[in-house]
C-alpha cells in the first residue's frame, strides 16, 4: 500500500535529509536563544556590579529575587502563549507575536534605566510565553505523518537551541562585561530582530502549517476505548485553581518587589496567626494546589490514577533539579566574578585563548555549512529571509574575530566571569549525540534511574564548587579559586542535564492520555517555573549563608539535597515501576 501523508510535500527540499523548513526554525529559535541567554548571562552581575561599573549596585538578594521571579514567569507565561495559539491566533502569529515583544524587550533594556529595565523583562516575559511553546509545535505539525523522522527534526533543533546559547553567552557576555552592559543587552536585541525577520519573511515555506487555531475533537476522545473517562472541573475545582493561581502569582510578583522597595510597596504587610502575610501567601497556594491533587487525582480509573502520580514523582524531583542547575546565571556566576582567578598571564592566557579560537570558530563553521545547504536549497523560495540571515551571521563572523583579535593583543587576559555558562552548551553539543545513542541502546536506563544519575551528577557539580571554597572565610567578598573547578561543575551538571531534561516531556507524553496531555505539560512547566523562583530563594539563602557559615556549607547543603533526591529516585524505583504500568 503507497501511503502519503499531507507533509509530504515538505520533505521535497531537504537539508541534511530534513524538510528546509526544519532549518528556518533551527535558525529562528537559533537567535531567540542567543538574545535569551545572551541577556540572561548580563542581568544578575548587571544589577550587582558597581555603580562605578555601570551597574545598580544591589545587594545579590535583590538580584537573586528579581532574577528567580523573572525566569519564573517566563515559563509561566507558556500557558497564555499556548492557549491563546490553539484557540485564537495560530502558532505562526504566536512565535511572531512573541519574537517581535522580545525584541521590543531586549531593545528596551540596553537604556538601562529602571523604568526601562523592568519594562523590558515584562515584555520578555510575555514575549518568551508565545515564542516558546508554539514554534516546537510547528515542527510537529510539519512532521505529521512522518514520526519516524521526528526524533531526529528535534535532535537537530536542539542543536539549534544550544548552537544560540553558545554564542549568546560567549558573545554578548564578553560585549557586556568589557565594553558595557547596553552593548550586550543591545546585542541580544539585534539578533532577535534577525530572527524575527528571518522569520517573517519565510512563511511562504510553511505552507499551511500553523496558520489556523488548533481545533480538538472533544467526542473522538469521549469514545475512545482507550481513554479514561472525563473527570471535568467543577465550579468549586475552577475557583481554587484561580485563588491558587492569584495568590501564587501576587506573591512571586511581589517577592523582588518588596525587597527592592524596603518594603514600601508590600502585598502582604500582615500576619495571619504569627505567620508573615509573604509566607502565609505562598503557603496557603501551595496547600491549596496539593488539595486539588487530592480531590482529582483518585477520580480516574487506577491506570491512568497510578501513572499520574509517577508523573507527580518526577515532577517534584524537577523543581529541585531545576532549583539547583539554574545557579548557573545566578549564585555560580558571581562565584566566578568575584571568587575565582580569572586573570591569565603567560602560557596559561595563551593556551586559554586557543582553547576559546577553536571553541568560537569551530561551532560558528559548522553553523555556517548549515546556513550555506540552506541557502542553496530555498533562495529561490525565500530570498529576503536568507539575506537578513547572512547578514546577521556576517555580523556575528566580524564580532567573533574581534572578540578573538582583541584577546590575542592583551598581553594579560581576564576570562569574562559569564564565559563559564558557555561550557554547558558546549558540553550538550558534544555529548547529546552519545547520550542519545545510549538510550537507543539495551543499556537504555528506566526513567527513575535516569532522574537518580542526573541528581547525582548534579550533587557531584555542587561537592566541586563546595571543595573549591573550602578555604574562603564566612563573609569574605573575594577570592582566587581555580578555574578548574567551574569547568567541572558545568561537565558534571551537563551531564545531570542531558540525564532528566531532553527526555522528562516524552515520559510525560507517554505516562498520561493525549487528550489530558496539555493540561500534564502545563502542571510540568509550573514545576519548572516553582524550580526556577526556588533557584532564586537559593541565591537568597546563599549570602546569610556564606555571611555566617562560609560559602562552601551553602554548597555542600545543595550536594546533599541533590544526592537525596538522587538516592531517592533510585530506591523508589520499584514503586514507581509499578505505577507506570509497562511504560518504559
Amino acid at each position: 500500500m503507497n501511503n502519503t501523508s499531507s507533509t509530504e510535500h515538505f520533505f521535497q527540499s531537504t537539508v541534511l535529509g530534513h524538510p528546509s523548513a526544519l532549518f528556518v526554525l533551527f535558525f529562528t529559535e537559533m537567535w531567540e536563544r542567543f538574545s535569551y541567554y545572551g541577556m540572561r548571562a548580563l542581568l544578575v552581575m548587571f544589577f550587582t556590579a558597581a555603580l562605578m561599573d555601570g551597574g545598580w549596585g544591589w545587594p545579590r538578594e535583590y538580584a537573586y529575587a528579581i532574577f528567580g521571579t523573572y525566569t519564573s514567569l517566563v515559563y509561566i507565561s507558556t500557558l497564555l502563549g499556548g492557549y491563546m495559539a490553539d484557540k485564537i491566533i495560530g502558532y505562526r502569529h504566536a512565535v511572531l507575536i512573541g519574537a517581535f515583544l522580545m525584541t521590543l524587550g531586549h531593545g528596551a533594556m540596553a537604556f538601562e534605566t529602571p523604568f526601562f529595565i523592568y519594562l523590558g523583562l515584562t515584555l520578555l516575559v510575555f514575549g518568551s510565553g508565545f515564542f516558546k511553546p508554539n514554534i516546537t509545535s510547528i515542527i510537529s505539525g510539519m512532521y505529521k505523518g512522518n514520526d519516524e523522522k521526528k526524533d531526529g527534526a528535534y535532535t537537530i533543533f536542539y542543536m539549534g537551541v544550544n548552537a544560540g546559547a553558545f554564542l549568546g553567552i560567549l558573545l554578548c557576555g564578553y560585549i557586556g562585561e568589557q565594553v558595557g552592559w547596553r552593548w550586550g543587552f543591545g546585542l541580544a536585541g539585534i539578533f532577535m530582530l534577525f530572527g524575527l525577520l528571518q522569520f517573517w519573511l519565510a512563511q511562504e515555506i510553511f505552507g499551511d502549517i500553523g496558520t489556523k487555531p488548533v481545533i480538538n475533537d472533544v467526542q473522538n476522545s469521549i469514545i475512545n476505548e482507550d481513554e479514561p473517562k472525563l473527570n471535568p472541573f467543577t465550579n468549586f475545582q475552577l475557583i481554587l485553581i484561580v485563588i491558587a493561581g492569584i495568590l501564587g502569582l501576587s506573591w512571586m510578583i511581589n517577592d523582588p518587589v518588596s525587597k527592592i522597595s524596603e518594603g514600601a510597596y508590600n502585598l502582604f504587610n500582615f500576619s495571619v496567626l504569627g505567620i508573615d502575610g509573604s509566607n502565609f501567601a505562598i503557603i496557603s497556594a501551595l496547600v491549596i494546589f496539593v488539595m486539588l491533587l487530592v480531590i482529582r487525582v483518585p477520580k480516574y480509573d487506577k491506570i491512568t490514577r497510578d501513572r499520574m502520580l509517577a508523573v507527580i514523582f518526577f515532577a517534584f524531583i524537577t523543581i529541585f533539579f531545576w532549583a539547583l542547575f539554574e545557579q548557573a546565571p545566578g549564585s555560580l556566576t558571581i562565584f566566578a566574578r568575584d571568587y575565582t582567578q580569572r586573570v591569565l598571564e603567560g602560557n596559561s592566557a595563551f593556551i586559554f585563548k586557543i582553547i576559546n579560537s577553536l571553541m568560537t570558530i569551530i561551532p560558528l563553521g559548522i553553523i555556517t555549512w548549515v546556513l550555506w545547504m540552506l541557502f542553496k536549497q530555498t533562495f529561490s523560495r525565500i530570498a529576503k529571509s536568507n539575506i537578513f540571515l547572512t547578514l546577521s551571521f556576517v555580523i556575528i563572523w566580524i564580532i567573533a574575530i574581534w572578540m578573538l583579535k582583541e584577546q590575542f593583543n592583551d598581553e594579560v587576559t581576564e576570562v569574562p566571569a559569564s564565559w563559564f555558562g558557555v561550557l554547558n552548551s558546549l558540553f550538550i553539543i558534544v555529548f547529546a549525540p552519545l547520550f542519545s545513542k545510549w538510550w537507543e541502546s539495551k543499556y537504555n536506563p528506566n526513567a527513575n534511574i535516569k532522574y537518580a544519575l542526573g541528581m547525582i551528577l548534579l550533587g557531584f557539580g555542587m561537592a566541586c564548587v563546595a571543595i573549591a571554597s573550602s578555604d574562603i572565610s564566612p563573609g569574605a567578598k573575594t577570592a582566587s579559586v581555580s578555574m578548574i573547578w567551574l569547568v567541572l561543575v558545568y561537565f558534571f551538571h551537563t551531564m545531570g542535564e542531558l540525564c532528566i531534561s531532553p527526555v522528562a516531556l516524552s515520559y510525560v507524553s507517554k505516562l498520561v492520555p493525549g487528550r489530558m496531555i496539555a493540561m500534564m505539560f502545563g502542571i510540568w512547566y509550573l514545576a519548572v517555573a516553582i524550580g526556577m523562583k526556588l533557584a532564586g530563594v537559593f541565591g537568597e539563602a546563599s549570602e546569610s549563608i556564606a555571611k555566617d557559615e562560609g560559602l562552601s556549607y551553602f554548597f555542600w547543603l545543595l550536594t546533599a539535597i541533590a544526592f537525596s533526591l538522587g538516592l531517592l529516585s533510585a530506591l523508589l524505583y520499584p514503586v514507581v515501576k509499578k505505577l507506570m504500568h509497562g511504560i518504559k
